[in-house]
């Protein structure tokens, strides 16, 4: 079996653990969650990211990856337990008392892997600038990933912390877009328009690199890898990258009714029908 065909079989069981994980408590983000599978899948299994399931909190000599559109904690919770940082069985709990894996991450129990709170939209980037520029002054040549979603753009704090990595040379960070189109109350260009979001970024100093497949392991794979050849040159990256919301579950796809609704018993086994079981379920 290929690395790819891999890659690919992860994808799949994630996306099932997604929806299992949604419809039990009837509550969760399913639609960003599945779109953004092949990120998260890269990310943790494909060897971009150097992480260690011997999780610390301050992450040295590892690469750091922030959430910070946290609702789509799904995927996340998923692909932390599927690589191994907590055991499978426990991604049942999703939602309910007293669990670790709350709708949006949290730091209070413990969990491994989530170095910080995330869901109050607009605010992890400037948490990954601040770890970014301490592994810089601790002489770590490591980097640090952050995932935000389109519609978090509207938020005036991701501009300033935009503003301030450029004027820094935040050099060691590589932020990626969920370009998706798509939030809670419907399409970007109906909400709010992002505009030309390219040419924000590059006149806020950003280098600016695009990844219009994001729902295609290998082109997922390549776009991590030519935005690790633009670190350390003086800029921070941004990785802009297309997805579709609901990607693999045929009636959530390109729509934002899924952005924040469980599907129904019947929606479920349609959905899983969709999604072969390839690593074994919870």
């Amino acid at each position: 079996m290929s690395d790819i065909q891999y890659l690919k079989k992860v994808a799949t069981q994630v996306r099932r653990d997604i929806i299992r994980m949604v419809h039990a408590p009837q509550s969760g983000h399913p639609g960003g969650s599945l779109g953004c599978v092949e990120f998260f899948t890269a990310l943790y299994f494909g060897g971009v990211m150097k992480h260690s399931t011997n999780f610390s909190m301050e992450g040295k000599n590892e690469d750091v990856f922030i959430l910070s559109n946290g609702h789509i904690s799904p995927v996340w919770y998923s692909v932390l337990a599927r690589s191994g940082y907590f055991p499978v069985v426990e991604l049942a709990t999703f939602r309910r008392l007293n669990s670790r894996l709350q709708g949006h991450p949290t730091t209070h129990d413990n969990l491994p892997g989530v170095r910080i709170a995330s869901g109050s939209l607009g605010q992890g980037l400037s948490v990954a600038i601040g770890i970014a520029l301490t592994k810089k002054l601790d002489g770590d040549k490591q980097l640090l990933y952050v995932l935000t979603g389109d519609g978090e753009l509207q938020e005036g704090q991701v501009w300033e912390a935009m503003m301030f990595a450029a004027h820094h040379k935040v050099d060691n960070l590589i932020v990626t877009v969920d370009w998706n189109g798509q939030q809670i109350d419907g399409p970007n260009e109906k909400v709010m328009s992002l505009g030309d979001l390219e040419g924000k970024w590059r006149t806020f100093g950003w280098e600016v690199l695009h990844n219009d497949h994001g729902n295609d392991m290998q082109s997922v794979l390549d776009a991590f890898a030519a935005a690790k050849t633009k670190t350390g040159q003086g800029k921070p990256v941004v990785v802009l990258m297309k997805t579709e919301m609901g990607f693999g579950v045929d009636y959530m796809q390109g729509t934002h009714e899924w952005h924040g609704k469980a599907p129904n018993d019947t929606l479920t086994e349609k959905a899983l029908a969709q999604l072969e079981e390839t690593l074994g379920d919870y």
